[in-house]
């Protein structure tokens, strides 16, 4: 009779320790995968990039205001150079950002980016974006960021994306810590040259 138990009471340790597995595993992965599903549909307003221009060109014209925040933790003043532009669907544009470090140091920053309505972030479309990359400013340093886009003119199409005459593109600078990033990257080479 005790052998009998401890056999069921080891099969509900390895049921629980496999639960317990399974739901790390998804919690690990589940940011990952809304990134990617975000990024393929579009939801909650990802945009898209594009490797190319677009190949139409339609008279239908958008308009594509600009917004521009940073978190308190980045000393940098951020705004885009212009507040908005009138582009026609599949017209490759460029709008630049302007960035300046505002404090005595060297600060690196990363910007994430939204696109409102969220129905339009599908067929919003970068070419090119300085959100791709970190951007280091020194103290004192200021930059113009590009941005080349467009919007797909598939949107027209769309049921519900067909009605938005205009689009909100709104970047959030964040700090990023490098003296972290330095020493993540440090433990992973000196754990690689110790395997």
């Amino acid at each position: 009779m005790s052998n009998t138990r401890d056999n069921a009471n080891a099969r509900v340790v390895w049921r629980l320790i496999a639960v317990v597995v399974f739901m790390g595993a998804a919690a690990w992965a589940a940011v990952p995968f809304y990134r990617w599903f975000c990024q393929v549909t579009g939801f909650a307003g990802t945009t898209q990039i594009a490797t190319h221009e677009s190949d139409r060109v339609l008279d239908q014209t958008i308009r594509v205001r600009f917004d521009a925040n940073v978190m308190p933790d980045l000393d940098w003043s951020f705004r885009p150079m212009q507040t908005e532009m009138t582009v026609r669907l599949g017209e490759t544009a460029m709008a630049y950002y302007e960035a300046v470090n505002n404090s005595d140091q060297t600060l690196v920053g990363r910007s994430t980016y939204n696109v409102s309505p969220s129905d339009a972030g599908y067929f919003f479309e970068k070419i090119d974006c300085f959100c791709f990359t970190e951007q280091e400013l020194a103290p004192g340093e200021r930059i113009e960021m590009p941005l080349t886009f467009f919007v797909n003119p598939d949107m027209l199409d769309d049921r519900d994306a067909g009605r938005i005459r205009d689009i909100t593109l709104s970047y959030t600078f964040f700090h990023m810590d490098t003296q972290k990033s330095a020493r993540a990257d440090t433990g992973a080479s000196a754990a690689t040259a110790l395997n």
